[in-house]
């Protein structure tokens, strides 16, 4: 399996590497099928949970609900997949920027715990 879901340091449940990815590897495919209005999507409790893509607010669905935020992240969004920012070890949490894809009036505070923290998402 390439990627496995189970308890995070981060926060909850986080996304774990099953398998050594390279650099630039396809990490997961995202499942896009839950698509809401800027309405719907504001009136979601768990915000985390939803993407910003291409003008469509997106609910995350298992795996990738679970990838939990870093400010130094391993992984960015690429076209509705997770890629890998550098080499990825078999067992390493996979961690990606919330910033870079959560809707522009959704703000979070940080407990990524890395040095680079910006305390808010």
């Amino acid at each position: 399996m390439a990627v496995i879901i189970r308890n995070s340091k981060i926060q909850g449940k986080g996304v774990f590497a099953g398998t050594d990815f390279k650099e630039r590897d396809v990490v997961m495919r995202w499942d896009a099928s839950i698509i809401l209005t800027e309405k719907e999507a504001k009136k979601v409790h768990e915000k985390k949970y939803l993407v910003f893509f291409k003008g469509k607010y997106i609910v995350a669905q298992p795996p990738e609900k679970y990838l939990n935020h870093s400010c130094n992240p391993n992984t960015k969004e690429g076209g509705l997949c997770d890629i890998a920012l550098r080499d990825i070890k078999n067992g390493e949490e996979l961690t990606t920027d919330y910033s870079l894809n959560a809707p522009t009036h959704i703000k979070m505070k940080c407990a990524c715990g890395s040095r680079k923290c910006r305390k808010i998402i």
